[in-house]
């Protein structure tokens, strides 16, 4: 498939959500009819092995499967797909994004090594290292708040100039200072923001987001997003009751310390749009059957203006 550039890559991209047995082993089955379901829902994109495609905690031989399997569906629908190549190892994510170029995805995504910090020169290496091995493909810097550097408004503007392979960023946005702050970046490449903040983003010149409602509901985020840009007011009220839904549904798990991983693939669970994804790989804690239904109730009476789950149906 053809390299997207900046431009190119905007609206609701959906997460391959990488399901596992209850065995920790992989489960191709799954991600097979997982695939048919967010082909289905018409995203504008599909992309690998984010936070909740637990990148950290595969093996090569899984990675490589599970980026085979969906560059070949994708390719076959004529979906654009993103390849996460992300690893906190600097030389296994080379050679991640070395077999992710041969495959020949839309972008690839990366994160800078995440276990000491880096400086100014460490982190332009790092970029300009990936940026060779990629030969071409575009990367997507995704640079959540929890990494080990995080950067901000004037480090991505300087980075995004030096660099044109960078086509987009994956990063937490911030309050109106933020987005004057990231005015230039803005306009140079792709900005996708939190997917519960996308109707904001959308009005200050984001071009979307890694969707995370879309693990609730795929076709939902999809529509909502693009009605967002018709209908602003609408879309930042319906980001008011998802926001809400988020806070009240997730705070169980999140009083518990439950991982991103967990969150996500529970709210997929609860949407009941994804099939058997909601197994998390040992040693993440997986969300119990009460605690997914719990979840999917919260949405039936907070999200009257976003679609119908399917548990509802």
């Amino acid at each position: 498939m053809r390299a997207l550039t900046a431009p190119e890559i905007f609206g609701t991209w959906a997460t391959v959500l990488t399901p596992f047995h209850d065995d920790d082993t992989l489960n191709l089955e799954a991600l097979d009819r997982e695939l048919d379901l967010i082909i289905a829902a018409k995203p504008e994109g599909i992309y690998t092995h984010g936070t909740a495609g637990e990148f950290f905690n595969q093996t090569e031989k899984e990675w490589e499967a599970v980026a085979t399997a969906v560059a070949k569906r994708c390719e076959t629908a004529g979906v654009p797909f993103q390849l996460g190549a992300s690893h906190p190892s600097p030389i296994m994510a080379l050679d991640r994004i070395k077999r992710a170029r041969q495959i020949k995805p839309s972008a690839i995504q990366i994160i800078l090594p995440d276990w000491v910090c880096l400086n100014t020169d460490e982190i332009r290496s790092v970029i300009s290292t990936y940026s060779e091995t990629a030969d071409g493909v575009g990367l997507v810097l995704y640079n959540p708040p929890h990494a080990k550097n995080v950067l901000g408004p004037a480090e991505l503007d300087v980075l995004t100039q030096e660099f044109t392979a960078i086509v987009g960023v994956k990063v937490a946005d911030g309050d109106d200072d933020w987005y004057t702050l990231m005015a230039a970046t803005l306009r140079r490449i792709s900005v996708f923001v939190p997917g519960h903040h996308v109707a904001t983003g959308l009005t200050k010149g984001a071009r979307g987001a890694y969707s995370n409602v879309a693990c609730l509901h795929p076709s939902g985020a999809v529509e909502w997003a693009s009605r967002s840009i018709e209908d602003p007011e609408w879309g930042l009220r319906v980001e008011a009751q998802i926001n809400t839904f988020l806070t009240v549904a997730l705070a169980p798990l999140i009083a518990k310390n439950y991982s991103n991983v967990t969150l996500d693939k529970a709210l997929a669970m609860a949407g009941g749009h994804l099939g058997d994804v909601g197994h998390v790989r040992w040693p993440h804690a997986t969300a119990t059957p009460r605690e997914i239904s719990r979840i999917r109730n919260a949405a039936r009476d907070m999200l009257p203006e976003f679609l119908t789950p399917a548990a509802d149906e």
